[in-house]
């Protein structure tokens, strides 16, 4: 929906540059979502980035979140946090959820790379460390219905965007797996009413364009 059909006015909630198939985007509208907080969403053609990302973040890459007083976040864990802090998310967050999430970010993104984008390794092998750490997640969700108890972590929200696109990668490899759970938790996640809505396409933002679309 844009702002020109409701009657609202720019200017007055959180701006945020995204990209909808990026699971760092993913994580960030799922926070921003479920905390209820109305932004403007940009998305993003990552082939030809605005120059108003570029003059916002210098690392030029999605998400970014620019609040109504000017200030940035541009890491996709600090507007999680900003929305579980500021407006009231439950998810447990503590140093063990940072742990999970920290490997997910490092050694899993970096054999989901290479086994997505054949990056000059075998792709055989980063396929096989990948299941390594679906295997792990996997015991997790054997002992309850979400990776650090029967209620949502920021890690659960953190990690599934990734596991769906190691899933997207090869379906019938995955589906094969002996990773039940990982399988179950991950369709749940698919078939969240709140993760279909930040999912909706949208056209590339453009600054000329006076259209505006609220996540």
């Amino acid at each position: 929906m844009t702002v020109q059909s409701m009657g609202l006015k720019q200017g007055h909630w959180p701006v945020l540059y995204s990209f909808r198939r990026c699971p760092y985007a993913m994580r960030a509208r799922m926070a921003l979502f479920h905390a209820g907080i109305q932004c403007e969403i940009r998305e993003v053609l990552l082939s030809h980035k605005p120059a108003a990302l570029l003059a916002l973040s210098a690392k030029a890459t999605v998400p970014v979140l620019q609040l109504p007083d000017g200030k940035v976040i541009d890491e996709s864990l600090d507007i999680m946090r900003w929305a579980l802090g500021d407006h009231g998310l439950c998810w447990q967050a503590d140093a063990a959820v940072a742990d999970l999430i920290a490997v997910n970010d490092t050694l899993f993104k970096q054999h989901l790379d290479a086994y997505k984008y054949g990056q000059g390794v075998d792709v055989q092998s980063s396929f096989e460390a990948g299941c390594v750490f679906l295997a792990q997640l996997d015991q997790r969700l054997a002992a309850s219905q979400y990776l650090f108890s029967d209620a949502v972590s920021l890690a659960d929200v953190a990690l599934f965007p990734f596991v769906r696109q190691f899933a997207a990668v090869d379906l019938m490899a995955f589906s094969s797996l002996p990773f039940m759970h990982v399988q179950q938790w991950l369709k749940g996640w698919l078939d969240d009413a709140d993760f279909k809505a930040i999912m909706c396409k949208r056209p590339p933002w453009q600054a000329e364009n006076q259209a505006v679309f609220l996540l």
